[in-house]
């Protein structure tokens, strides 16, 4: 098993938008390798610290990483789409900030009987929490064709989604569909090579997806975000870094409706819907990793990182 390692990206961002507040409570919704939560610790020197993580092996890593710390880290498996629920359990009731990092950890994709990465033969599993749930493997030999190939096209963004959709199924009437490389040959068959992009991997994008698929990603995202806005103090501040454009948009769009306030028609003389801002966009824009930092960490390129403040 690989040892568990993650470069947590944006770092010096991160810290800069949360604010730190010496004694704050602090949650890292995505606790991964505790590269972010770390820093959290460090920089805020009485503060409190959630970690949650779906994944047993980065939840122990984590534990060791942090175990100098003392009382000051409490760690806990479960989604953060749960995240009001561990919350209470803990008896917090509200948050001075939190920290999402979206992208898969670099052990995840690195251990090979995971089964996330196209670039290593293994069972294909992909999922983030391997005590419960379908596989990817379940997903390819048990969903219908059309179902296989909504999930390909809306969270891949796979322009090839219904041929290889086709091409899965087709070939799991062979025989099931049971590690990375024969899905990998199965999407090379299926895309035509003149079409392949130079840039990324043909199999990229359907990888993406049925990892999103497999975990629930964009649902546990949406619901845990407005939990977590829904937790923070006045003053409290919400940063998420995401990898993709699904995520993005999502980030973006939830950011954008806690921002908003009266949406009376404007020639209503008075408000009535008495609707106020409940947050402040303090990024216009996403923000990136810079040149050196990407040098570095090539998997920060694609990193945005979105926040906002509790009004």
């Amino acid at each position: 098993m690989a040892e568990f390692t993650h470069l947590s990206v944006l770092p010096n961002e991160v810290i800069q938008y949360l604010a730190l507040k010496p004694a704050g409570v602090y949650l890292d919704g995505t606790l991964g390798g505790a590269g972010h939560a770390t820093l959290i610790l460090e920089n805020a020197p009485a503060a409190t610290l959630i970690g949650i993580d779906r994944d047993q092996e980065a939840l122990a890593a984590a534990g060791e990483r942090l175990a100098g710390y003392g009382e000051r880290a409490r760690l806990v498996q479960g989604d953060f789409a749960d995240v009001a629920e561990h919350l209470n359990t803990l008896g917090i009731a509200a948050l001075d900030g939190f920290i999402l990092d979206l992208g898969v950890s670099s052990h995840q994709l690195d251990t090979r009987e995971r089964g996330f990465s196209f670039q290593q033969d293994a069972p294909l599993d992909m999922r983030m929490d391997t005590g419960s749930g379908e596989t990817a493997a379940d997903l390819v030999n048990k969903l219908p064709e059309p179902e296989l190939e909504r999930i390909l096209a809306e969270y891949g963004e796979e322009r090839w989604a219904k041929r290889i959709a086709s091409f899965i199924v087709k070939e799991r009437a062979e025989s099931p569909i049971a590690t990375t490389f024969r899905l990998v040959d199965i999407i090379k068959g299926a895309v035509p090579k003149a079409k392949w992009d130079e840039r990324i991997h043909p199999a990229t994008r359907t990888f993406q997806a049925l990892r999103i698929a497999v975990n629930t990603e964009l649902e546990s995202l949406e619901r845990g975000m407005r939990d977590a806005l829904d937790l923070l103090k006045p003053g409290g501040r919400g940063v998420i870094i995401s990898f993709h454009s699904l995520e993005d948009r999502i980030v973006k769009h939830i950011f954008r409706e806690y921002a908003e306030g009266c949406t009376c028609p404007r020639q209503m003389p008075v408000c009535v819907c008495g609707k106020q801002p409940r947050v402040k966009i303090l990024t216009g824009r996403p923000v990136s990793a810079t040149e050196a930092e990407t040098n570095d960490n090539p998997r920060a390129r694609s990193a945005k990182l979105r926040a906002v403040e509790k009004l």
